[in-house]
């Protein structure tokens, strides 16, 4: 008897070890503590909330909000081990509010049989409506679950506000190239969980390189570095398992299917690659853009990256004189999103064109820049009593709203008045070009200013 229960422990024991090899290498490096988690020093570090929270056992609800990859999910299983409490992983994707009633009766159970607090993670938790927000809401207010939420979009506008106001909102940031690199070489010298046993040995170009296209994101550099050395490993005959393996940036790129530029320590030839692009779109060379998109592509920059920055320049350097160009920038960011590579890169390419060719304009970008000096140089100044709100009858009593004009009621919709602080009146910030539909703007404008400029003078008179 005792020798079959020894044979079915080392069976357990090699189902175990198999399970665990099976594991994807993101999964298997995630840190258990505090103290093995890389970066987030603001939200983890010693005397940040949570690890305040933790040492005195007073953990409160939160959403954890940041990129994908920045180790939510891993932080709410560290503070759920260090608290010593039950850990439900809940996904606001496949379930719904049957599953959140069995989550609520096990956490009952649990305080009652176990006296053990439940935390409820809940990933992508802007995903849930407001049926199943309002499911648990009750139970996070009595404080039978701490609900851990993970988000990747601004909790503002996707977590309904009584929910809201029972968490704290912890802003995570994406790892740092430094965090970054601390992951990958704790992965190449673990022997447990990491690959320690593979004797792999990365080039510095070739570590540059799993870190510049992990672009802050950790479950994407380990697996990239998994990948890499599966595929890497399976080409080679390897008779001597304790012999070191040099893996060079080409053998790298070769094997994720990249190919990638020189990028040097200080990341500037990233800068040139992104400031070509964003010259030559201004400059309206469309073949010149797309030439640089396709460099930053084929190095491995994210996508997404090069579609925030053309959001950003449609409404920089060409605004209001075509409008369009923002819709078009914004389209194709959730056109790559939805189609993914290759296919979504056709959108970027449309979007770079556009851009390229658009009338130009920086008036919105140069007025917004005065407006930022003006409102830094004179403060809080007192908005004008005739376009205060004014819902209650005090605020009639000191004169809030009196003598506003409703634009409405006058010819074109249009009838002059002060908008800007007395201080500021007369002043003017924002100058459209005769380009594009800026043009119309202008022409619409000098229009008002005539009629401002005929109707003071007979206020004079």
């Amino acid at each position: 008897m005792v020798r079959r229960k020894d044979k079915l422990d080392l069976f357990e024991q090699r189902a175990q070890e198999a399970a665990q090899a099976s594991r994807p290498l993101a999964e298997r490096m995630r840190p258990k503590s505090l103290e093995e988690f890389v970066g987030q020093k603001h939200v983890v570090g010693k005397g940040s909330l949570i690890h305040n929270a933790i040492e005195k056992d007073r953990i409160f609800s939160m959403i954890l909000w940041g990129p994908p990859g920045c180790g939510k999910t891993t932080l709410a299983r560290i503070i759920a081990g260090e608290t010593k409490s039950y850990f439900v992983h809940f996904s606001a994707v496949l379930s719904g509010i049957k599953e959140i009633r069995s989550v609520i009766e096990e956490a009952k159970n649990q305080q009652k049989l176990y006296r053990k607090k439940t935390i409820l993670f809940v990933d992508e938790i802007h995903r849930f409506n407001k049926a199943q927000q309002d499911a648990f809401l009750h139970h996070v207010e009595s404080g039978l679950i701490t609900l851990i939420g993970a988000t990747t979009e601004n909790p503002s506008f996707e977590v309904i506000a009584p929910l809201l106001s029972r968490c704290r909102v912890i802003v995570l940031k994406t790892f740092s190239q430094d965090d970054i690199h601390a992951i990958i070489n704790r992965a190449l010298k673990d022997r447990e969980s990491g690959l320690g046993n593979l004797n792999l040995v990365l080039s510095k170009d070739a570590i540059a390189y799993l870190i510049q296209i992990a672009d802050g994101d950790a479950r994407t550099a380990l697996n990239n570095l998994e990948i890499a050395a599966s595929l890497l490993l399976a080409e080679r005959d390897i008779s001597d398992k304790e012999e070191k393996q040099h893996v060079t940036i080409k053998e790298l790129e070769s094997a994720l299917q990249k190919k990638s530029l020189v990028y040097d320590k200080s990341g500037e030839e990233h800068y040139n690659l992104i400031s070509a692009f964003h010259k030559s779109l201004r400059g309206s060379d469309p073949d010149a853009a797309l030439y640089w998109l396709e460099r930053m592509l084929l190095a491995g920059e994210d996508p997404l990256y090069l579609a925030r920055r053309m959001v950003r320049f449609a409404s920089e350097d060409v605004g209001n004189a075509d409008s369009n160009a923002l819709e078009v920038a914004l389209n194709a960011m959730e056109a790559f999103r939805f189609l993914g590579h290759p296919e979504g890169e056709l959108a970027l390419a449309q979007a770079a064109v556009y851009l390229a060719t658009a009338p130009k304009s920086n008036s919105i970008y140069l007025a917004f820049g005065k407006i930022k000096d003006v409102v830094k140089s004179t403060g809080t100044l007192p908005v004008p009593l005739h376009i205060r709100n004014a819902p209650t009858g005090l605020m009639k009593e000191l004169e809030y709203g009196k003598g506003y004009k409703y634009a409405h009621n006058f010819k074109d919709a249009y009838i002059h008045q002060e908008y800007l602080p007395e201080e500021l009146q007369n002043q003017r910030y924002y100058f459209p070009t005769d380009r594009g539909y800026e043009k119309i703007i202008k022409q619409r404008l000098e229009k008002w200013l005539s009629l401002r400029s005929k109707i003071k003078n007979k206020e004079k008179k």
